[in-house]
């Protein structure tokens, strides 16, 4: 498959130049977003476009119509079937009824929802899932279908999805920074990987604000507003229409910043979050093949134990059953003992299974992490890299931009003044 990087977006699975090509491919596009419905009931829907010749899809192209929470409940089920997989992170819903259906919002949410379903897309594991394929080709009712299905985690309200996160970074707040003391796995690479997440997290909010503020900042041109009204009330036409247009160009840099920079930065803080539910799942598998190994040990001295305690009462009530009442009697007693030993035996076996099914768990995730984040790490180098590259050339253009409308709105600002 083809990767194409775009701004801020990670990669995405691109098909071949010419269709007669028999390399596999799988591209996704999320289009058209349309408001459906109203009031409390109102909701957003788009467009979802597959287009693949993978042999597992029903045809070339396919279109179905996605709401959100559709793509909640993709996430959701990647996260739970694929442990040890950085799944991409999904756009916040918005709980603020005046942005939730406004053109910028909208289309903030397509586009990180295109990212996301492409990000799935692109990935070696998560391609293969049998969800995506459902999310990507269903019909409303064969996928209603599907969710009224789930179990376990998945038929949990929102609220208590919402508690379970909670926990998760309870998890992560109490595992991974040692508050938990009784069972923490004990490696540098993990230490190391912990160490990385923690302080990218930081840089990357803190950039994120700045980001923001920046934003703000070009949004709010209070001083070209003021100078425009004044402008405006002595009559000096020219003027004023010099400053609208720096006005309008604060506000498309102030687009342009939110879309290829603030945005960007936005969707990597979610992806730590993300990796830093990784942790906490690797550090569950560690702290459940960790009791199960600790039980079967206990066990094992316990059998230990009984094995020489049996054996020396087996003796004694041979003795006394042959004296007392038969040989017969003896026997049963023998039975019954060794009856007992063979269910703690069983037991045993029963223990030693899921160790061994935990700690390929364990190490399965591990693996899966070290290829994670060597894969997070090339692709944030290249999306930050191509984030920071358009926030420079949209603030060069824009200072090249203020400059020239300063230089030529001068004259008039200061027979302005002096009016």
């Amino acid at each position: 498959m083809n990767v194409q990087q775009r701004s801020g977006s990670g990669p995405l699975v691109q098909s071949p130049r010419s269709p007669s090509s028999q390399s596999p491919y799988l591209t996704v596009s999320v289009s058209d977003p349309a408001k459906m419905g109203n009031g409390v009931q109102a909701y957003i829907s788009y467009k979802v476009i597959t287009k693949t010749n993978l042999p597992e899809y029903e045809g070339p192209e396919k279109i179905v119509i996605r709401r959100y929470s559709d793509f909640v409940w993709l996430r959701d089920r990647l996260f739970e079937k694929y442990k040890g997989v950085f799944i991409p992170p999904l756009p916040e819903k918005s709980t603020v009824e005046k942005f939730r259906f406004s053109a910028e919002f909208i289309e903030m949410r397509r586009q990180a929802l295109d990212v996301f379903v492409n990000r799935i897309a692109s990935h070696h594991e998560l391609q293969q899932s049998e969800d995506l394929r459902i999310f990507l080709q269903a019909d409303e009712q064969t996928m209603e279908r599907a969710r009224s299905q789930e179990t376990g985690i998945f038929k949990k309200k929102p609220a208590d999805l919402m508690q379970i996160f909670k926990d998760v970074q309870s998890k992560v707040s109490d595992v991974v920074l040692g508050k938990e003391k009784p069972v923490e796995e004990s490696n540098p690479e993990y230490e190391k990987l912990k160490n990385y997440i923690f302080q990218l997290e930081d840089h990357l909010a803190e950039a994120q604000k700045h980001a923001y503020r920046l934003v703000k900042r070009h949004r709010g041109s209070q001083a070209t507003g003021q100078l425009r009204r004044k402008c405006s009330r002595k009559g000096i036409y020219g003027a004023w229409c010099k400053i609208e247009i720096l006005s309008i160009k604060l506000q498309k840099e102030a687009h342009h910043l939110l879309m290829n920079f603030e945005e960007p930065l936005k969707d990597y803080v979610r992806a730590v979050q993300s990796i830093k539910a990784t942790i906490a799942e690797r550090a569950n598998a560690f702290r459940h093949h960790y009791e199960l190994a600790e039980a079967i040990k206990f066990k094992e001295i316990d059998m230990n134990k009984l094995r020489l305690t049996r054996s020396e009462k087996l003796g004694e009530a041979e003795h006394e059953y042959e004296e007392v009442v038969s040989i017969a009697a003896a026997f049963l007693v023998t039975f019954w003992n060794l009856h007992f030993l063979a269910d703690i035996f069983v037991f045993l076996m029963q223990l030693k299974a899921d160790g061994a099914e935990a700690a390929r768990r364990f190490d399965r995730i591990v693996k899966l992490m070290n290829e994670e984040i060597v894969r997070f790490q090339e692709q944030k180098t290249l999306d930050m890299g191509l984030a920071f590259h358009e926030f420079a050339k949209g603030q060069a253009r824009l200072a090249n931009s203020i400059a020239e409308a300063w230089r030529s709105l001068l004259p008039k600002l200061e027979a302005c003044s002096s009016a």
